[in-house]
């Protein structure tokens, strides 16, 4: 279902509703015009709470009661903010209707209220999205609409890499604000690769003592000859990932950790040289990786192997319960076979497995995983390459390399996340001028990214049913801060939320005037949030990064 005209549908004696004044993003799957109203906001206004929305009352009033000065002392259910649910709707969905006498703000679930709670704020203008009021008296008021909203997607996603570069835990925790305020309702934690370990694990300790650090960094693409002489690196303890969980839960945001096996792993053999190939590298040797690439170091199919991620998993499950957290990523992408075909323990195992080849032990160390955590009432999720030597029994795959994993996957009958590179890897370049800092990859444009449709075309219905919905994705091999994250995820993925959110036309027939128009007072919302987004017509001077070589891909990116 495609989203109406407002503009022409939604008319009565009060007239059309403007929505590119509004500016509501994602879009709406319905806005009309009430019948009274608008509705102010005062010092008197109150805030009731149904049961089971308790949590939303609390988020409104530490959020909007920042922004606006108000109280919003608790209500009766008559007048003001009234949160309530109604289990006709889908849990995501919502309807906020804004009269005279109040805003009622109805949902599915909690979940459907929170994501109504954040079209609320929007409608108040980009000044409620302040952490204190511009003006003591300034006067606010709900616009007179009626909105019915319900999400198109489940899985609507961000993958955010801190391995290669190291996020603090308060810019994790905006990060979910960030998610938040753009209804995405998925946050998957990258926390292990080969430039370093940042997630506590009390029972391995040198994990983080040793395997979160390098002593010194690559400064642009893995081509280029400068370095970053600083040691760096930095790690969640264990109380972090409990606030950072905590948080995202709070905001109705599921934490998908990610810890990589069997390749990606050097951070954790530097840390524990008994993971490795021993029999063909001396694995004591090795250190946290320094560049950027895929390394040949990985981990050795031993029981030893299979034990100690046992230990670490058993932590991670502890730490991301399964209300907030049901999948764990298990990595498996770019696990380069060269040392298991030089390695005699792993020919041997091999033979023992009576697998095919070392694909098929790619595949048995996935299946191991799918079996232990379904054990434990958990699924596993890992990169398309899962899919090599045969797919462990109730996996889900992460389609990265291009619609083409995700399709197999579904027509087999396993749930895919739609994330290709070509087109919502957040890191390639946003434009093709020379002023882009650090240029990755294909060009893709605000535009391309609202242009992408995550079911590809001519899957089947019942394959199509297994595509749970789609994630962006944030490497950050050339984001060394906040800054740079924000530059490049930003305002790409205002576009993302709305290709996962709403229900939009074919790409070709998506009327990109129309978002473009509404980003206007988006723009706004993410000024007065501080986010360091790519401006519309190019970078600052302070943005751009002259003379650090990138790897920038020419022509309109392969759909594969």
């Amino acid at each position: 279902m495609a989203p109406r005209n407002w503009n022409t549908e939604h008319t009565d004696d009060t007239g059309p509703v403007d929505t590119a004044a509004l500016g509501l993003i994602p879009a709406p799957r319905t806005v009309a015009p009430a019948p009274s109203g608008p509705y102010p906001l005062g010092h008197e206004t109150p805030l009731s709470a149904a049961p089971g929305t308790e949590g939303v009352a609390r988020w409104l009033r530490t959020t909007l009661g920042a922004a606006t000065g108000l109280p919003l002392a608790e209500g009766t259910g008559e007048r003001g903010i009234v949160l309530a649910l109604d289990e006709e709707l889908a849990p995501e969905a919502y309807r906020l209707a804004v009269g005279a006498d109040a805003v009622r703000l109805t949902g599915g679930a909690a979940a459907g209220v929170f994501r109504g709670a954040q079209t609320l704020r929007q409608l108040l203008g980009p000044d409620a999205f302040r952490r204190a009021p511009l003006a003591a008296r300034r006067a606010w008021e709900v616009p007179a609409v009626v909105v019915e909203d319900e999400p198109r997607f489940g899985w609507r996603g961000m993958m955010l890499d801190v391995s290669r570069h190291f996020l603090p835990k308060d810019d994790v925790l905006r990060y979910l604000d960030l998610l938040a305020a753009h209804k995405l309702n998925v946050f998957h934690f990258h926390l292990t690769d080969d430039q370093g370990w940042r997630i506590e694990i009390k029972r391995y300790p040198r994990l983080t003592e040793v395997g979160s650090w390098r002593s010194r960094t690559k400064y642009g693409h893995r081509a280029s000859d400068l370095w970053d002489e600083t040691p760096y690196g930095g790690f969640y303890t264990q109380d972090d990932i409990r606030e950072i969980v905590a948080y995202a839960a709070e905001r109705h945001i599921r934490v998908v950790p990610e810890i990589d096996i069997p390749g990606h792993s050097q951070a954790a053999i530097s840390a524990y040289p008994e993971l490795g190939n021993t029999d063909v590298v001396d694995t004591t040797a090795l250190t946290v990786w320094d560049t950027w690439g895929v390394t040949p170091n990985v981990l050795a199919p031993t029981d030893t192997a299979l034990r100690f991620y046992e230990g670490v998993l058993e932590e991670v499950l502890e730490l991301f319960p399964a209300e907030t957290s049901p999948f764990v990523h298990m990595g498996g992408d770019e696990c380069p076979k060269d040392q298991w075909k030089e390695s005699p323990l792993a020919q041997a195992r091999i033979a023992e497995l009576g697998v095919k080849d070392e694909d098929g032990l790619q595949s048995w160390f996935i299946r191991h995983f799918d079996a232990w955590l379904t054990e434990r009432g958990r699924r596993l999720i890992g990169w398309d390459e899962i899919l090599e030597g045969g797919l462990a029994e109730g996996a889900a795959v992460s389609s990265w390399r291009g619609y083409g994993g995700g399709i197999a996957a579904a027509e087999a009958g396993h749930d895919v996340v739609m994330c290709p590179e070509q087109q919502v890897y957040l890191d390639h370049r946003q434009d093709g001028g020379p002023d882009e800092p650090m240029p990755i990859g294909y060009v893709r444009s605000l535009e391309d990214v609202y242009r992408f449709e995550p079911v590809p075309p001519g899957l089947g219905e019942e394959a199509a049913r297994h595509i749970l919905g789609t994630q962006a994705n944030v490497w950050t091999e050339v984001m060394q801060n906040r800054a740079r994250v924000d530059y490049q995820v930003f305002p790409r993925l205002a576009a993302f939320a709305e290709v996962a959110w709403s229900a939009l036309p074919a790409p070709a027939d998506r009327d990109f005037a129309d978002f473009d128009a509404r980003m206007s007072a988006h723009y706004a919302r993410l000024d007065a949030l501080g986010v360091d987004y790519r401006p519309p017509g190019g970078p600052y001077p302070r943005q751009q990064r002259p003379g650090i070589l990138g790897f920038p891909r020419e022509g309109a990116p392969p759909v594969v």
